[in-house]
């Protein structure tokens, strides 16, 4: 299971315990807000796209929307999101549990603009009901992140 691929990889980074699973799920971004008892905009999101030949993950707020036109003067391609059926094999994790930790090698993860207005946010970790409470400079750290895009709308 991919939570316990994360949970080792925090486990190294001597934050595992702060991992939260629930008897609930967290697939979405309304149940994930529901579970956590937060905003949903919050919610770390992390979507995923094949760019050429590779596959990138970006992280947004909760309430953030892939902007097409600001994606394609970004990556230079139109935005094209992985289907369910290729999430684990190319990311290292399932559809409901995409994060961006302990992903799979050449996965390049990507962090929106749209975190940058809150203290705190609430990525995944590998399941469908897990999440973790990070800091943004905790998640820049430990996404590994390639850089900071803005590729969202938010809505208003």
């Amino acid at each position: 299971m991919s939570v316990e691929r994360v949970k080792d990889f925090f486990e190294k980074e001597g934050i595992a315990d702060r991992i939260q699973e629930f008897d609930v799920s967290s697939a979405t971004v309304e149940l994930a807000a529901k579970a956590l008892n937060c905003e949903g905009c919050r919610i770390a999101k992390t979507l995923s796209f094949h760019l050429d030949d590779k596959v990138i993950l970006i992280v947004a707020a909760g309430d953030a929307k892939i902007d097409n036109r600001k994606y394609k003067d970004k990556f230079g391609k139109k935005a094209k999101m992985l289907a369910y059926e290729e999430a684990e094999p190319l990311i290292g994790h399932g559809v409901g549990g995409v994060c961006p930790f302990a992903v799979n090698e050449g996965v390049e993860v990507y962090l929106d603009e749209s975190l940058k207005r809150f203290e705190t946010v609430f990525p995944a970790c590998g399941s469908s009901n897990s999440a973790i409470e990070l800091m943004i400079p905790e998640l820049e750290k430990y996404s590994h992140y390639k850089e900071w895009v803005d590729v969202c709308k938010t809505a208003q």
